[in-house]
């Protein structure tokens, strides 16, 4: 009886389909196309922040910044004294790599002054965001936390005292009421102006600042320090590439007559930020 040739078939067979398997690959032997959309292989990583470090912030200050803001580091007699007031108090952070910040605190005969820096380093751990977008994002939410005045850019004099004439009038219908330190920026600068002789002008309002790193924004506000003072707190805050900086500087004037000088205040703070600018791009 003659045997039936099953071998030559399974050949052919195996033969065919690993002809199917090869040929998935591409007559080249590479990979096949990757699918549309596939981010990991399309689209290339967000390019990473400028700055991969953070300066030291008590060193942050020269001495000579610091006299200025404040004054009654110089009338320390003790020199031990004058060099731990100097020093200032490193803020408390779990990574130092991502965010470090200090603080001062020092009384003078006319007032008490504090000051604090902070520097966040912004990092995006998503492949899609870079550093800068991410920061960006930061920024601009503390920009419209701080409700600057939408006129302060542009506002005219006449602009300026119909929007703090209103303000100014609803405070002093409560004889009893006080400024709050949770009161929006334009708040705070009506308060100034019942506080002042005269109207606090457009160029001292809550704004907006250019020419300061990538973008940056000042903030002015006077409250109730205690019951016989006022306290002014200027906050300067900027970006600069993937860093976010943060300067408040408050005084609080010793004589219950007193009122911390606005532009004063915001001289020396905006002096400090550019800097600490200057020191980032050096």
């Amino acid at each position: 009886m003659q045997r039936k040739a099953y071998v030559p078939g399974i050949a052919a067979l195996l033969a065919a389909l690993l002809a199917g398997c090869t040929g998935g690959s591409g007559s080249n032997g590479t990979a096949a196309d990757p699918k549309p959309g596939d981010v990991s292989v399309n689209t290339p990583a967000a390019q990473p922040g400028k700055y991969r470090t953070l300066p030291e912030a008590c060193a942050a200050a020269s001495h000579d910044s610091l006299d200025s803001l404040l004054p009654g580091i110089k009338q320390i007699t003790d020199q031990d004294q004058r060099d731990t007031a100097y020093e200032g108090q490193a803020t408390l952070t779990y990574d130092t790599d991502r965010r470090v910040g200090c603080g001062w605190k020092v009384e003078s005969t006319d007032a008490t002054d504090h000051l604090s820096v902070d520097f966040e380093r912004v990092v995006s751990y998503d492949n899609a965001v870079s550093d800068d977008s991410r920061a960006q994002d930061i920024y601009a939410t503390e920009e419209t936390a701080a409700n600057l005045p939408e006129a302060s850019a542009s506002a005219t004099p006449s602009d300026t005292g119909s929007a703090t004439g209103s303000a100014t009038g609803s405070a002093t219908a409560t004889p009893s009421a006080t400024p709050s330190t949770s009161a929006s920026p334009t708040s705070s600068a009506s308060a100034s102006t019942s506080a002042g002789p005269s109207e606090t002008p457009a160029d001292l309002q809550p704004r907006k600042l250019s020419g300061l790193g990538d973008e940056a924004f000042l903030n002015d506000k006077l409250s109730s320090g205690s019951s016989t003072t006022q306290q002014r707190t200027v906050t300067v805050v900027f970006r600069t590439s993937n860093v976010i900086v943060r300067i408040e500087y408050a005084e609080q004037p010793t004589a219950s007559t007193g009122t911390p000088d606005s532009e004063e205040m915001q001289d020396k703070a905006r002096n400090l930020a550019q800097k600490l600018v200057d020191r980032f791009n050096g």
